[in-house]
């Protein structure tokens, strides 16, 4: 089911393009929009949000445009990349009321502010001025605001800006474990491929206004039918016997891949390292990762040098 429909969206700044007549859906789940700065990225959130109109082309999220249905926004959460938190205010007395403000009744709005609080971690600092919090603590209460009503789907914008590796990870098991285990679907944004890794279940990549690809995150680093093989010493002679067994191996000094191998061939290569005498370091499937999106086709990068 599509959450979110984008269909010729096309957004300009003056001179710049931030969205290029882009079509793209986004399902129930976790989400990844995965591009660099300028991308195209925080545009496409607040044009969900309803914050920003497009030039041309349509948007829907949850089956509604959200500039024309704004009640729509009481099932949509959102955090901000930027800090925007009123620094005299404690998490509790913030969450209570932007979930009234969200709609829920008072006592409703400050029972489940506590209960999300406690969720995101920051229970016993409730009370403490949110101008006291560190920066991990203030992208908890963001993810926090962004979930206190309870919405069908949450947009977050760069989660983990200015994280630490340690606090990185731990956002970003708490984001799964939302998507998760309360059936929240939610969009990430994000400029670091190891986020969407690790957390998204489907990827949609924008590079400079324009859709890249979108699928399946497992689709994009799956193993691919590639053998890598890496030896200490006797690469050349490993080539050699393996060419006399009809296999084509690629050599990068003290590599070799074998491209579209069978499960036979894993038998001669097997018998080419035991001839050739080679020193087996390492031998894997080859793994593409989300890096490989943003790589030039290699066709392309011959002709740039």
């Amino acid at each position: 089911m599509a959450l979110v429909q984008a269909r010729g969206l096309t957004k300009t700044y003056g001179p710049v393009r931030a969205l290029d007549d882009v079509t793209f859906e986004i399902g129930e789940g976790i989400t990844g929009m995965l591009g660099a700065n300028g991308a195209g990225k925080s545009t496409s959130l607040k044009l969900f949000m309803g914050l920003l109109e497009a030039d041309s082309g349509t948007v829907e999220v949850l089956g509604r445009d959200p500039r024309r249905s704004p009640d729509g926004r009481a099932r949509v959460g959102y955090s901000p990349e930027h800090d925007c938190l009123p620094r005299a205010v404690s998490a509790a007395e913030f969450l209570g009321y932007m979930a009234e403000v969200s709609g829920l009744p008072r006592t409703a709005a400050r029972l489940r502010a506590s209960d999300v609080l406690r969720h995101v971690g920051l229970f016993e600092e409730r009370y403490r001025p949110m101008g006291t919090y560190s920066t991990g603590m203030k992208q908890r209460v963001k993810l926090a605001q962004a979930l206190v009503h309870d919405p069908a789907i949450a947009f977050l914008d760069e989660p983990t800006a200015g994280l630490d590796p340690l606090g990185r990870r731990e956002m970003l098991d708490l984001i799964r474990r939302v998507g998760h285990e309360f059936g929240i679907s939610i969009v990430v944004s994000t400029h670091l491929l190891g986020d969407v890794e690790r957390t998204c279940d489907a990827v949609v990549v924008l590079d400079a206004g324009r859709l890249l690809r979108t699928g399946a995150v497992s689709g994009f680093i799956e193993e691919t039918e590639a053998i890598l093989v890496d030896v200490a010493e006797g690469a050349d002679a490993l080539a050699a016997a393996l060419t006399r067994r009809g296999l084509a191996p690629r050599v990068h000094g003290s590599r070799l891949v074998l491209e579209g191998a069978s499960g036979g061939d894993y038998d001669e290569l097997r018998d080419a390292i035991v001839e050739s005498g080679a020193l087996l370091y390492r031998l894997a499937p080859e793994r593409q990762t989300l890096a490989d999106v943003f790589a030039p086709p290699a066709a392309d990068a011959e002709a740039t040098t």
